[in-house]
């Protein structure tokens, strides 16, 4: 965003009024009673009168009222604190400065003073001073001027990166925080939706990435407000919920290298907030009027309403503040030692368990309270339906950085009543070796399943050995969840998420190409999985082409059949290719853009999907909430029955065995399905279990050209055989039905 479109008026450096607390005044009895304010003049300041009062300790940040503003900061150690009150976005210094009188504005660990006259849109900031030894843990610095971690929105137009580092006063260019009513929105009657988890179809995106490309047509590409536009496509594929990858604040100026030809590459993905309370600013179209959460608010109350959830990728391992050469911008100057993992002996270090500089301290208490009110926040004033935590292995973190058994922040969550009813969802690993997936504390608790990621990968390409560890993934991971009590649905099953490559690129490369990212092409994931169909990168040759069409479907095919909850990357209905990069968290641009061209292109590969999804939908037999158990139904078939090309025969221990089938008996007057799964590279014919009084009718085979590779409702083709020949590299799908023209 340019300084000229959220431009206020200046004032000059230097002319400032500073009111102090007056103690005489002060009521214990009644802590909210008007105190006197003095003003103290100078040559160079302007003279200025604020009523204050001592303030509330709770809630933390800045809440507005009809009267004025209550604020209220944690910072433990701290000596004194100074609230900063601007009067424009883009002021050089403060108009008021409001020194906290720490027998007065001062409960414990808590500072706060209720300052009257002033409203939503305020701008404000902090100065903090204390000790300054890293040794100890402290790193107070009262020439960084910090923004209030509970903040509900900031401001950057004189924001500079590299002033917050260092010894010189930054106040001409800091971040600044802004006061932000969020109890006056009409919300027309919107609640969370409540989704089951077994219903749940997650669609991953990014917010910017989604839209800002010029092909998507949106009024304000890259908005909030753009994916509104883009709700019917949405609604049309058939997806039940958007996971957003980071919305909290960050640093969009960073620049973190040069690319190749020496431009700038920026933080893309946003993962590395500064604020968890916070949306960031890219992402809306007016925030110099304190409508960020607004904006936002729009967004959520119109995907409700096309029955489509909203959950939040959230980052609460590490902070855009980085180890120790990094920028102040607001937790290492207000209780360093309470935020972060410090190093020991010696704790002027950060322990990196994220692999991004330093790592939050989520089970110190204060911090606990931080991330739950964060939660909370977004949960019930912004009627979020769900949460993802990257790295949630950092959460089981103890304050020495040893894995507690029952973590208490992951348990404050997991019981909190006004998060009930959201959606958590844990990356069940982090960047220092904890790999929990299986075993994530807490009992609701869903995991991104990265075995079943690289378990469907090696399969599908064509890795031999793979029968028993294909079954185990399609129906559920019990392996991983039902020693626990747990169920298929706390598996998040995913081929493809936003690390790593896309879904056109997994078969289109077999090694990462990450050169744009200006790190020699050492970043991202060196195994992949993937496979190339015969040629590396784009090829005119049609059979490659054709094949690399099938095995995508394949993949789709198979997340879309599994028990569990399926999420899909955005743009993999399509084939969107990130030219082989698989860490484009840097490149805002058309590597890391949806270019909406393409859903024309590949037009066959979007129908395929949406038929795919609401075949899912139909069919009951993939949306179970709990694991297979032998039960028999009224036709004489199990619950689930495996095969391999004989009947009951599905080659556990062959160490050559590339392919597998199963039926799943439906209940009622609902089809049996029958599913081949085909990875070997040639065709295979496959044994179909009888079903007395019924017949079975092919409705999915990806081998064949659109439309056939998935036929429309009451189009399915009778397979007027005892068995049914799979090509190489395929996935087939029956149904048994007892009427020579299927209707469901």
């Amino acid at each position: 965003m340019s300084s000229a479109s959220r431009a206020g008026k200046p004032i000059a450096a230097g002319c400032y009024a500073v009111t102090c607390l007056a103690l005489a005044s002060y009521d214990e009895d009644n802590p909210l009673s008007l105190h006197d304010t003095l003003t103290l003049e100078g040559t160079d300041m302007c003279a200025t009168k604020l009523e204050t009062l001592p303030g509330r300790t709770q809630p933390l940040g800045a809440t507005p009222d009809s009267q004025g503003v209550n604020f209220s900061l944690y910072a433990e150690h701290a000596t004194s604190v100074e609230l900063l009150l601007f009067p424009s976005y883009d002021a050089a210094a403060p108009e008021h400065v409001i020194v906290l009188d720490p027998d007065v504005n001062r409960n414990f660990y808590l500072w706060h003073v209720y300052v009257k006259g002033i409203r939503s849109g305020q701008i404000y900031a902090y100065r903090v001073d204390g000790q300054f030894d890293p040794s100890t843990g402290y790193r107070f610095n009262r020439n960084k001027v910090l923004v209030d971690p509970y903040a509900r929105g900031n401001v950057d137009i004189v924001w500079n990166r590299e002033s917050a580092t260092g010894s010189a006063d930054n106040v001409s260019t800091s971040m600044r925080s802004v006061v932000i009513d969020c109890g006056d929105y009409d919300w027309e009657g919107d609640q969370p939706l409540n989704t089951p988890l077994n219903q749940t179809i997650i669609y991953e995106m990014h917010v910017r990435g989604f839209t800002c490309s010029p092909t998507s047509g949106c009024e304000q590409p890259g908005k909030f407000s753009a994916i509104i536009e883009k709700i019917p496509y949405l609604k049309e594929l058939g997806i039940t919920a958007v996971e957003l990858l980071p919305i909290f604040d960050f640093d969009e100026t960073e620049v973190l290298r040069h690319g190749p030809g020496g431009e700038n590459l920026y933080n893309f993905w946003g993962y590395d907030p500064y604020s968890f309370f916070a949306l960031q600013l890219w992402y809306c179209v007016n925030p110099e009027v304190g409508k960020h959460v607004d904006e936002f608010r729009d967004l959520v109350k119109a995907l409700h309403k096309a029955g489509i959830e909203v959950i939040l990728d959230v980052v609460y391992n590490h902070t855009s503040e980085g180890n120790q050469e990094g920028p102040t911008i607001n937790f290492r100057g207000l209780a360093n030692e309470s935020y972060y993992h410090l190093g020991s002996p010696g704790r002027q270090s950060y322990m990196n368990y994220s692999g991004t500089g330093n790592t939050v301290n989520a089970n110190h208490p204060l911090v606990t309270k931080l991330i739950l009110d964060s939660l909370e926040y977004w949960a019930t004033e912004c009627h979020v339906d769900g949460f993802r935590f990257d790295l949630g292995s950092v959460l089981s973190r103890g304050p020495d950085g040893a894995v507690l058994a029952m973590p208490p922040v992951v348990w404050v969550i997991e019981l909190a009543e006004a998060l009930a009813d959201t959606k958590v969802i844990a990356e069940a690993w982090d960047a220092g070796g904890i790999y929990q997936v299986g075993g994530f504390p807490g009992e609701r608790w869903c995991e991104w399943n990265g075995r079943y990621r690289d378990d469907i990968r090696r399969f599908v390409k064509g890795d031999p050995g793979l029968v028993g560890a294909m079954a185990t993934r399609i129906a559920g991971s019990a392996d991983l969840y039902q020693v626990s009590g747990r169920g298929p649905t706390n598996s998040i099953n995913f081929v493809t998420c936003h690390d790593g490559f896309t879904l056109n690129d997994l078969v289109t490369y077999n090694w990462k190409h990450n050169e744009a990212n200006g790190e020699g092409n050492r970043d991202g994931a060196d195994d992949n999985n993937s496979w190339n169909c015969g040629v590396e990168g784009e090829t005119d040759d049609p059979e490659i082409e054709r094949l690399r069409q099938r095995q995508s479907k394949n993949f789709a095919a198979i997340l879309l059949l599994s028990q569990g909850v399926p999420m899909i990357l955005s743009g993999d209905e399509c084939r969107r290719t990130q030219l082989g990069n698989n860490n484009s968290y840097c490149q805002d641009n058309h590597i890391g853009w949806f270019d909406w061209e393409i859903i024309e292109k590949n037009a066959d590969m979007l129908r395929f999907f949406r038929h795919m999804i609401a075949f899912r939908k139909r069919h009951a037999v993939f949306r179970r909430r709990g694991f297979f158990n032998g039960a028999v139904n009224d036709r004489g078939l199990v619950d689930i029955s495996w095969h391999g090309s004989r009947l009951n025969a599905p080659g556990w221990g062959d160490a050559n065995g590339r392919a597998l089938a199963f039926t799943l008996g439906a209940s009622g007057e609902n089809p049996d399905v029958h599913v081949i799964l085909n990875m070997f590279y040639l065709g295979i014919d496959f044994e179909l279990p009888q079903v007395e009084g019924r017949q079975w009718w092919k409705a999915i085979d990806t081998a064949q050209h659109s439309p056939a590779d998935i036929l429309e409702l009451g189009s399915e083709t009778l397979v007027d055989s005892d068995s049914c020949h799979a090509q190489g590299h395929s996935v087939v799908v029956l149904l048994s039905k007892p009427s020579e023209r299927p209707d469901s």
